[in-house]
Protein backbone atom coordinates (compact mmCIF):
# COMPACT_ATOMS: atom_id res chain seq x y z
CA UNK A 1 0.00 0.00 0.00
CA UNK A 2 1.58 2.96 -0.90
CA UNK A 3 0.72 5.45 1.80
CA UNK A 4 0.71 9.55 1.50
CA UNK A 5 2.81 11.28 3.96
CA UNK A 6 1.36 10.84 7.48
CA UNK A 7 0.92 14.45 8.35
CA UNK A 8 -1.50 14.96 5.16
CA UNK A 9 -4.06 12.33 6.44
CA UNK A 10 -6.76 13.14 8.80
CA UNK A 11 -7.30 11.94 12.64
CA UNK A 12 -9.99 9.41 12.77
CA UNK A 13 -12.29 9.77 15.56
CA UNK A 14 -14.41 6.74 16.48
CA UNK A 15 -17.90 8.27 17.98
CA UNK A 16 -19.80 11.18 17.40
CA UNK A 17 -20.78 11.37 21.08
CA UNK A 18 -19.79 14.09 23.51
CA UNK A 19 -16.34 13.50 23.72
CA UNK A 20 -15.77 12.35 19.57
CA UNK A 21 -17.66 15.52 18.53
CA UNK A 22 -15.30 17.83 21.19
CA UNK A 23 -12.11 15.71 19.97
CA UNK A 24 -13.16 16.67 16.40
CA UNK A 25 -13.69 20.21 17.48
CA UNK A 26 -10.24 20.81 19.11
CA UNK A 27 -8.37 19.30 15.96
CA UNK A 28 -9.66 21.91 13.98
CA UNK A 29 -8.99 24.31 16.78
CA UNK A 30 -5.62 22.89 15.83
CA UNK A 31 -5.37 23.00 12.23
CA UNK A 32 -5.76 19.15 11.92
CA UNK A 33 -8.76 17.20 9.97
CA UNK A 34 -10.75 14.89 11.39
CA UNK A 35 -12.63 12.52 10.21
CA UNK A 36 -15.49 10.91 12.74
CA UNK A 37 -17.10 7.58 12.10
CA UNK A 38 -20.24 7.05 13.93
CA UNK A 39 -22.15 3.48 14.02
CA UNK A 40 -25.15 5.31 14.63
CA UNK A 41 -27.37 7.20 12.22
CA UNK A 42 -27.67 10.85 13.99
CA UNK A 43 -24.64 12.07 16.53
CA UNK A 44 -25.14 11.36 19.93
CA UNK A 45 -26.83 7.89 18.98
CA UNK A 46 -26.36 6.59 22.51
CA UNK A 47 -27.17 9.80 24.41
CA UNK A 48 -30.58 9.74 22.75
CA UNK A 49 -31.44 6.56 23.85
CA UNK A 50 -31.78 7.68 27.24
CA UNK A 51 -33.04 11.05 26.09
CA UNK A 52 -35.42 11.00 28.66
CA UNK A 53 -33.30 11.32 32.00
CA UNK A 54 -31.76 14.12 33.22
CA UNK A 55 -28.15 14.67 33.71
CA UNK A 56 -26.75 15.57 37.22
CA UNK A 57 -24.21 17.98 35.29
CA UNK A 58 -25.74 21.15 34.39
CA UNK A 59 -25.46 22.76 30.79
CA UNK A 60 -22.53 24.84 31.88
CA UNK A 61 -20.14 21.64 32.53
CA UNK A 62 -21.30 19.82 29.36
CA UNK A 63 -20.56 21.73 26.38
CA UNK A 64 -16.82 21.83 25.27
CA UNK A 65 -14.99 25.10 24.64
CA UNK A 66 -13.99 24.36 21.26
CA UNK A 67 -17.15 23.22 20.45
CA UNK A 68 -18.68 26.14 21.42
CA UNK A 69 -15.91 28.20 19.69
CA UNK A 70 -16.80 26.32 16.72
CA UNK A 71 -20.59 26.57 16.95
CA UNK A 72 -20.35 30.84 17.78
CA UNK A 73 -20.22 32.04 14.12
CA UNK A 74 -23.44 29.95 13.76
CA UNK A 75 -25.82 32.27 16.23
CA UNK A 76 -26.09 29.25 18.19
CA UNK A 77 -25.97 30.18 22.02
CA UNK A 78 -25.35 27.91 24.95
CA UNK A 79 -28.72 27.34 27.23
CA UNK A 80 -28.98 28.65 30.23
CA UNK A 81 -25.26 27.44 32.26
CA UNK A 82 -27.27 26.92 35.39
CA UNK A 83 -30.17 24.21 33.87
CA UNK A 84 -29.81 21.04 34.38
CA UNK A 85 -30.32 19.49 30.40
CA UNK A 86 -31.56 15.75 29.69
CA UNK A 87 -30.32 13.30 27.64
CA UNK A 88 -32.82 14.73 25.03
CA UNK A 89 -31.58 18.22 24.93
CA UNK A 90 -28.05 17.42 25.38
CA UNK A 91 -27.92 15.35 21.68
CA UNK A 92 -30.58 18.03 19.95
CA UNK A 93 -29.57 21.21 21.55
CA UNK A 94 -25.43 21.07 21.37
CA UNK A 95 -24.53 17.72 19.44
CA UNK A 96 -26.47 17.65 16.60
CA UNK A 97 -25.72 21.56 15.74
CA UNK A 98 -22.19 20.55 16.52
CA UNK A 99 -22.25 17.37 14.25
CA UNK A 100 -23.96 19.78 11.49
CA UNK A 101 -20.90 22.51 11.83
CA UNK A 102 -18.26 19.42 11.36
CA UNK A 103 -20.19 18.71 8.03
CA UNK A 104 -18.59 16.17 6.05
CA UNK A 105 -16.21 15.06 8.45
CA UNK A 106 -18.67 13.71 10.54
CA UNK A 107 -20.04 9.95 9.05
CA UNK A 108 -23.24 8.35 10.30
CA UNK A 109 -23.88 4.79 9.82
CA UNK A 110 -20.42 3.74 9.23
CA UNK A 111 -19.48 1.22 12.42
CA UNK A 112 -15.59 0.69 12.44
CA UNK A 113 -14.61 -2.87 12.57
CA UNK A 114 -10.61 -2.92 12.54
CA UNK A 115 -8.38 -0.46 13.23
CA UNK A 116 -4.12 -1.06 12.30
CA UNK A 117 -1.13 -0.39 10.97
CA UNK A 118 -1.11 0.34 7.58
CA UNK A 119 0.42 -3.08 5.90
CA UNK A 120 1.59 -4.19 9.76
CA UNK A 121 -0.20 -6.85 11.81
CA UNK A 122 0.45 -6.14 15.36
CA UNK A 123 3.32 -8.66 15.45
CA UNK A 124 5.25 -6.54 12.89
CA UNK A 125 8.12 -4.18 14.36
CA UNK A 126 9.89 -3.01 10.63
CA UNK A 127 8.99 0.07 10.06
CA UNK A 128 6.13 -0.28 11.86
CA UNK A 129 5.58 3.60 13.52
CA UNK A 130 6.16 5.19 9.80
CA UNK A 131 3.04 3.72 8.53
CA UNK A 132 -0.35 5.67 9.21
CA UNK A 133 -3.01 3.77 10.36
CA UNK A 134 -6.14 1.62 8.47
CA UNK A 135 -9.46 1.93 9.73
CA UNK A 136 -11.63 -0.24 8.24
CA UNK A 137 -15.51 0.15 8.60
CA UNK A 138 -18.85 -1.20 7.09
CA UNK A 139 -21.54 1.48 5.81
CA UNK A 140 -25.58 0.84 7.01
CA UNK A 141 -25.85 -0.74 3.53
CA UNK A 142 -23.18 -3.38 4.35
CA UNK A 143 -20.96 -1.72 2.13
CA UNK A 144 -17.00 -1.93 3.41
CA UNK A 145 -15.17 0.80 3.13
CA UNK A 146 -11.26 2.10 4.73
CA UNK A 147 -9.26 5.08 5.35
CA UNK A 148 -5.79 5.83 6.07
CA UNK A 149 -5.34 8.03 9.03
CA UNK A 150 -2.23 9.97 11.01
CA UNK A 151 -3.64 8.90 14.46
CA UNK A 152 -6.76 7.47 15.63
CA UNK A 153 -8.70 8.93 18.56
CA UNK A 154 -11.52 5.90 19.88
CA UNK A 155 -14.58 7.75 21.67
CA UNK A 156 -16.60 5.02 21.01
CA UNK A 157 -17.73 4.68 24.59
CA UNK A 158 -18.99 1.32 26.50
CA UNK A 159 -22.64 1.99 25.77
CA UNK A 160 -23.25 -1.07 23.88
CA UNK A 161 -22.07 -3.52 26.02
CA UNK A 162 -23.29 -3.52 29.52
CA UNK A 163 -22.07 -6.00 32.24
CA UNK A 164 -24.33 -8.65 33.39
CA UNK A 165 -25.90 -9.71 36.23
CA UNK A 166 -23.70 -12.44 37.19
CA UNK A 167 -21.47 -11.55 39.95
CA UNK A 168 -18.99 -13.61 38.24
CA UNK A 169 -18.82 -11.21 35.18
CA UNK A 170 -19.85 -13.80 33.19
CA UNK A 171 -24.26 -14.29 32.50
CA UNK A 172 -25.85 -15.99 35.63
CA UNK A 173 -27.11 -18.73 34.63
CA UNK A 174 -30.50 -19.07 33.06
CA UNK A 175 -29.91 -14.83 32.48
CA UNK A 176 -30.28 -14.79 28.72
CA UNK A 177 -33.13 -16.98 28.63
CA UNK A 178 -34.45 -14.45 30.65
CA UNK A 179 -33.88 -11.62 28.20
CA UNK A 180 -37.46 -11.55 27.84
CA UNK A 181 -37.91 -9.88 31.45
CA UNK A 182 -34.79 -8.09 31.93
CA UNK A 183 -33.56 -4.92 31.02
CA UNK A 184 -29.94 -3.57 31.19
CA UNK A 185 -31.02 0.43 30.98
CA UNK A 186 -33.01 2.69 33.16
CA UNK A 187 -36.55 2.78 32.28
CA UNK A 188 -38.56 5.09 30.43
CA UNK A 189 -41.29 5.49 32.81
CA UNK A 190 -42.91 8.08 31.26
CA UNK A 191 -43.17 5.88 28.11
CA UNK A 192 -47.24 4.62 28.79
CA UNK A 193 -46.11 0.94 27.57
CA UNK A 194 -42.76 0.82 29.39
CA UNK A 195 -44.84 2.00 32.27
CA UNK A 196 -47.34 -0.40 32.15
CA UNK A 197 -44.55 -3.16 32.21
CA UNK A 198 -43.70 -1.96 35.76
CA UNK A 199 -46.80 -0.38 37.65
CA UNK A 200 -47.92 -2.40 40.52
CA UNK A 201 -45.21 -5.20 39.69
CA UNK A 202 -42.39 -6.22 41.84
CA UNK A 203 -38.69 -5.26 40.13
CA UNK A 204 -34.96 -6.52 41.03
CA UNK A 205 -32.96 -3.85 40.43
CA UNK A 206 -29.04 -4.57 40.51
CA UNK A 207 -26.07 -2.46 40.90
CA UNK A 208 -24.98 0.52 43.14
CA UNK A 209 -24.21 3.60 41.10
CA UNK A 210 -26.10 6.10 39.82
CA UNK A 211 -28.03 4.79 37.26
CA UNK A 212 -29.27 2.21 40.04
CA UNK A 213 -30.14 5.23 42.58
CA UNK A 214 -32.32 6.56 38.93
CA UNK A 215 -34.52 3.30 38.57
CA UNK A 216 -35.06 3.29 42.15
CA UNK A 217 -36.12 6.69 42.32
CA UNK A 218 -38.05 6.45 39.21
CA UNK A 219 -39.87 3.14 40.80
CA UNK A 220 -40.51 5.06 44.28
CA UNK A 221 -42.37 7.35 41.62
CA UNK A 222 -44.45 5.51 40.31
CA UNK A 223 -45.22 3.83 43.30
CA UNK A 224 -46.83 6.75 44.81
CA UNK A 225 -48.65 7.25 41.70
CA UNK A 226 -52.46 5.93 41.66
CA UNK A 227 -51.68 3.76 38.40
CA UNK A 228 -48.52 2.61 40.54
CA UNK A 229 -49.99 1.54 43.83
CA UNK A 230 -48.40 -1.68 44.57
CA UNK A 231 -45.03 -1.03 42.68
CA UNK A 232 -42.19 -2.65 44.96
CA UNK A 233 -38.11 -2.50 44.15
CA UNK A 234 -35.75 -4.95 45.30
CA UNK A 235 -32.15 -3.76 45.35
CA UNK A 236 -30.06 -5.80 45.21
CA UNK A 237 -26.39 -5.34 46.63
CA UNK A 238 -23.54 -6.76 46.09
CA UNK A 239 -22.05 -5.16 48.86
CA UNK A 240 -23.31 -4.14 52.52
CA UNK A 241 -24.96 -0.76 53.26
CA UNK A 242 -22.72 1.79 54.80
CA UNK A 243 -22.32 5.74 54.81
CA UNK A 244 -21.23 5.51 51.13
CA UNK A 245 -23.87 3.08 49.48
CA UNK A 246 -25.99 6.06 48.95
CA UNK A 247 -23.11 8.51 47.03
CA UNK A 248 -21.99 11.76 48.51
CA UNK A 249 -25.03 13.33 49.72
CA UNK A 250 -24.87 16.63 50.57
CA UNK A 251 -21.31 16.82 50.60
CA UNK A 252 -21.48 16.12 47.07
CA UNK A 253 -19.84 18.89 44.95
CA UNK A 254 -22.55 18.39 42.06
CA UNK A 255 -25.97 18.38 43.96
CA UNK A 256 -27.85 16.71 41.56
CA UNK A 257 -25.45 13.77 42.04
CA UNK A 258 -26.01 14.01 45.37
CA UNK A 259 -29.76 13.93 45.57
CA UNK A 260 -29.37 10.71 43.78
CA UNK A 261 -28.36 8.66 46.52
CA UNK A 262 -30.37 11.14 48.72
CA UNK A 263 -33.80 9.89 46.65
CA UNK A 264 -32.67 5.80 46.43
CA UNK A 265 -32.70 6.48 50.40
CA UNK A 266 -36.28 8.18 50.73
CA UNK A 267 -37.11 4.65 48.71
CA UNK A 268 -35.97 2.53 51.02
CA UNK A 269 -36.99 4.45 54.02
CA UNK A 270 -40.89 5.00 53.08
CA UNK A 271 -40.58 1.11 51.97
CA UNK A 272 -40.97 1.41 48.28
CA UNK A 273 -37.86 -0.48 47.89
CA UNK A 274 -36.49 -3.52 50.36
CA UNK A 275 -32.83 -4.07 50.47
CA UNK A 276 -31.14 -7.15 50.12
CA UNK A 277 -27.25 -6.80 50.66
CA UNK A 278 -24.32 -9.45 49.93
CA UNK A 279 -25.71 -11.10 47.56
CA UNK A 280 -24.00 -12.35 44.43
CA UNK A 281 -26.62 -13.01 41.67
CA UNK A 282 -25.32 -17.07 40.32
CA UNK A 283 -28.58 -17.97 38.49
CA UNK A 284 -32.11 -16.67 36.96
CA UNK A 285 -34.40 -19.18 37.48
CA UNK A 286 -38.32 -19.09 36.52
CA UNK A 287 -41.36 -20.07 39.12
CA UNK A 288 -44.22 -22.32 38.26
CA UNK A 289 -45.86 -18.80 37.40
CA UNK A 290 -43.19 -17.78 34.86
CA UNK A 291 -41.86 -15.37 37.11
CA UNK A 292 -37.87 -14.50 37.99
CA UNK A 293 -35.93 -15.98 41.00
CA UNK A 294 -32.71 -14.90 41.35
CA UNK A 295 -30.28 -17.57 43.17
CA UNK A 296 -27.04 -15.85 45.14
CA UNK A 297 -23.76 -17.42 44.93
CA UNK A 298 -24.38 -18.46 48.81
CA UNK A 299 -27.41 -20.34 47.77
CA UNK A 300 -29.74 -17.83 49.07
CA UNK A 301 -33.20 -17.73 46.88
CA UNK A 302 -34.54 -14.32 46.70
CA UNK A 303 -38.46 -13.88 46.50
CA UNK A 304 -39.65 -14.11 43.02
CA UNK A 305 -39.96 -10.74 40.60
CA UNK A 306 -41.89 -9.47 37.74
CA UNK A 307 -39.07 -7.60 36.06
CA UNK A 308 -35.46 -7.61 36.99
CA UNK A 309 -32.96 -4.01 35.86
CA UNK A 310 -29.18 -5.01 35.81
CA UNK A 311 -27.15 -1.85 36.26
CA UNK A 312 -23.88 -3.36 36.83
CA UNK A 313 -21.84 -0.79 34.66
CA UNK A 314 -20.25 -1.07 31.51
CA UNK A 315 -17.19 -2.77 30.00
CA UNK A 316 -14.94 -1.38 26.77
CA UNK A 317 -15.67 -3.52 23.21
CA UNK A 318 -11.80 -3.65 21.94
CA UNK A 319 -12.27 -6.24 19.61
CA UNK A 320 -11.97 -4.01 16.95
CA UNK A 321 -8.78 -2.30 18.24
CA UNK A 322 -7.36 -6.25 18.54
CA UNK A 323 -4.34 -5.26 15.57
CA UNK A 324 -3.34 -2.54 18.20
CA UNK A 325 -0.77 -2.91 20.82
CA UNK A 326 -2.39 -1.14 23.00
CA UNK A 327 -1.79 -0.62 27.17
CA UNK A 328 -4.24 -1.78 29.10
CA UNK A 329 -4.20 -2.52 32.89
CA UNK A 330 -5.61 -6.07 32.79
CA UNK A 331 -8.25 -5.92 35.44
CA UNK A 332 -10.19 -2.36 34.89
CA UNK A 333 -8.60 -2.63 30.63
CA UNK A 334 -7.75 1.09 31.21
CA UNK A 335 -4.76 2.50 29.93
CA UNK A 336 -1.87 1.30 32.70
CA UNK A 337 -0.98 4.90 33.68
CA UNK A 338 -4.11 5.29 34.65
CA UNK A 339 -5.98 2.70 36.10
CA UNK A 340 -4.19 3.01 39.45
CA UNK A 341 -6.57 6.86 39.49
CA UNK A 342 -9.45 4.81 38.67
CA UNK A 343 -9.39 1.63 40.31
CA UNK A 344 -12.40 0.61 41.91
CA UNK A 345 -10.38 -2.49 44.74
CA UNK A 346 -8.11 0.98 45.79
CA UNK A 347 -10.85 3.53 46.11
CA UNK A 348 -14.33 4.52 45.94
CA UNK A 349 -13.38 8.29 45.52
CA UNK A 350 -15.14 8.46 42.22
CA UNK A 351 -12.36 11.64 41.28
CA UNK A 352 -9.55 11.65 39.47
CA UNK A 353 -7.42 14.21 39.09
CA UNK A 354 -7.59 16.01 35.42
CA UNK A 355 -5.38 13.91 32.96
CA UNK A 356 -4.40 14.14 29.22
CA UNK A 357 -2.37 12.67 26.70
CA UNK A 358 0.58 10.94 28.56
CA UNK A 359 -1.82 8.75 31.16
CA UNK A 360 -3.86 8.13 28.00
CA UNK A 361 -0.87 6.57 25.41
CA UNK A 362 -0.40 3.13 24.59
CA UNK A 363 2.54 1.57 22.91
CA UNK A 364 1.46 1.83 19.93
CA UNK A 365 1.51 5.66 19.23
CA UNK A 366 -0.74 7.75 17.97
CA UNK A 367 -3.61 5.50 19.15
CA UNK A 368 -5.88 7.42 22.27
CA UNK A 369 -8.53 5.85 24.04
CA UNK A 370 -10.56 8.83 25.64
CA UNK A 371 -13.96 9.44 27.30
CA UNK A 372 -15.95 6.80 29.31
CA UNK A 373 -13.89 4.07 27.09
CA UNK A 374 -10.95 5.31 28.50
CA UNK A 375 -12.30 4.37 32.58
CA UNK A 376 -12.63 0.93 30.95
CA UNK A 377 -14.59 -0.96 33.75
CA UNK A 378 -13.91 1.64 35.72
CA UNK A 379 -17.35 3.94 36.91
CA UNK A 380 -17.98 7.65 37.82
CA UNK A 381 -17.08 9.31 34.22
CA UNK A 382 -17.95 13.06 33.95
CA UNK A 383 -17.95 14.82 30.79
CA UNK A 384 -15.68 17.74 31.82
CA UNK A 385 -12.98 14.78 31.96
CA UNK A 386 -14.07 13.70 28.63
CA UNK A 387 -13.77 17.03 27.25
CA UNK A 388 -9.94 17.65 28.88
CA UNK A 389 -8.59 14.37 27.65
CA UNK A 390 -9.54 15.17 24.09
CA UNK A 391 -7.76 19.10 24.66
CA UNK A 392 -4.72 17.56 25.95
CA UNK A 393 -4.68 14.39 22.84
CA UNK A 394 -5.69 17.03 20.19
CA UNK A 395 -2.17 19.37 21.46
CA UNK A 396 -0.25 16.28 21.55
CA UNK A 397 -1.64 15.42 18.24
CA UNK A 398 -0.32 18.90 17.05
CA UNK A 399 3.02 18.87 18.28
CA UNK A 400 2.30 21.46 21.13
CA UNK A 401 3.64 19.47 24.27
CA UNK A 402 3.32 22.29 26.59
CA UNK A 403 -0.52 22.81 26.31
CA UNK A 404 -0.73 18.73 26.32
CA UNK A 405 0.51 18.68 29.20
CA UNK A 406 -1.07 21.64 30.71
CA UNK A 407 -3.88 21.35 33.51
CA UNK A 408 -6.84 23.54 32.34
CA UNK A 409 -9.69 21.57 34.26
CA UNK A 410 -10.66 21.53 38.35
CA UNK A 411 -13.08 18.63 38.61
CA UNK A 412 -16.14 18.60 41.31
CA UNK A 413 -15.75 16.21 44.30
CA UNK A 414 -18.27 12.94 44.42
CA UNK A 415 -18.17 13.73 48.45
CA UNK A 416 -17.52 10.14 49.14
CA UNK A 417 -14.14 9.19 49.62
CA UNK A 418 -13.59 6.11 51.89
CA UNK A 419 -11.49 2.94 50.58
CA UNK A 420 -11.93 0.04 48.28
CA UNK A 421 -14.71 0.23 46.69
CA UNK A 422 -15.60 -3.62 45.21
CA UNK A 423 -16.17 -5.56 48.48
CA UNK A 424 -16.62 -4.81 52.27
CA UNK A 425 -13.66 -5.32 54.64
CA UNK A 426 -13.13 -4.29 58.23
CA UNK A 427 -13.18 -0.63 59.55
CA UNK A 428 -9.88 -0.27 60.29
CA UNK A 429 -8.74 -1.90 57.10
CA UNK A 430 -10.73 0.53 55.04
CA UNK A 431 -9.63 3.41 56.94
CA UNK A 432 -6.00 2.32 56.83
CA UNK A 433 -6.39 1.94 52.75
CA UNK A 434 -8.67 4.50 52.24
CA UNK A 435 -8.21 7.31 49.48
CA UNK A 436 -8.80 10.44 51.16
CA UNK A 437 -11.23 10.68 54.45
CA UNK A 438 -13.80 8.74 55.60
CA UNK A 439 -17.04 8.86 53.71
CA UNK A 440 -19.79 11.53 54.75
CA UNK A 441 -22.45 10.29 56.72
CA UNK A 442 -25.72 10.84 55.06
CA UNK A 443 -28.56 12.88 57.09
CA UNK A 444 -31.87 11.60 57.74
CA UNK A 445 -34.12 12.16 55.58
CA UNK A 446 -37.19 14.30 57.14
CA UNK A 447 -39.58 14.42 53.98
CA UNK A 448 -39.58 12.13 51.21
CA UNK A 449 -37.14 13.60 48.52
CA UNK A 450 -38.50 14.04 44.56
CA UNK A 451 -36.21 14.72 42.46
CA UNK A 452 -35.75 14.61 38.37
CA UNK A 453 -32.03 14.35 38.37
CA UNK A 454 -30.27 11.51 36.74
CA UNK A 455 -26.82 10.82 36.26
CA UNK A 456 -24.69 12.18 33.79
CA UNK A 457 -25.18 8.89 31.51
CA UNK A 458 -27.57 5.72 32.51
CA UNK A 459 -24.72 3.41 34.67
CA UNK A 460 -21.84 5.43 34.37
CA UNK A 461 -21.31 6.29 30.77
CA UNK A 462 -21.26 9.96 29.36
CA UNK A 463 -19.11 10.36 26.93
CA UNK A 464 -19.19 7.76 24.29
CA UNK A 465 -21.28 7.55 20.76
Amino acid sequence: MNAPATTELPVVVIGAGPAGLAAAAHLVDQGIEPLVLEAGQQAGAAVREWAYVRLFSTWGEVVDPAAEKLLAPTGWTRPDPATYPSGGDWAELYLQPLADVLGDRVRVGATVTGVSRAGRDRIVDAAREQQPFVVHFTRADGREERVLARSVIDASGTWATPSPAGGSGLPALGERGAADRITYRVPDLKDPAVRARYAGKRTAVIGSGASAFTALAYLADLARTEDGAGTKGVWVLRRGISGSTFGGGEADQLPARGALGLAAKAAVDEGHADAVTGFRTEAVERDTDGRLVLVGEDGRRLDAVDEVIVLTGFRPDLSFLDELRLGLDERLQAPVALAPLIDPNQHSCGTVYPHGHRELSHPEAGVYLVGMKSYGRAPTFLAMTGYEQVRSVAAAIAGDVESADRVELTLPETGVCGGAGLFDVPDTQEADGGCCAPAPQLVQLGAPVSVGAAEEAPAGGCCGS
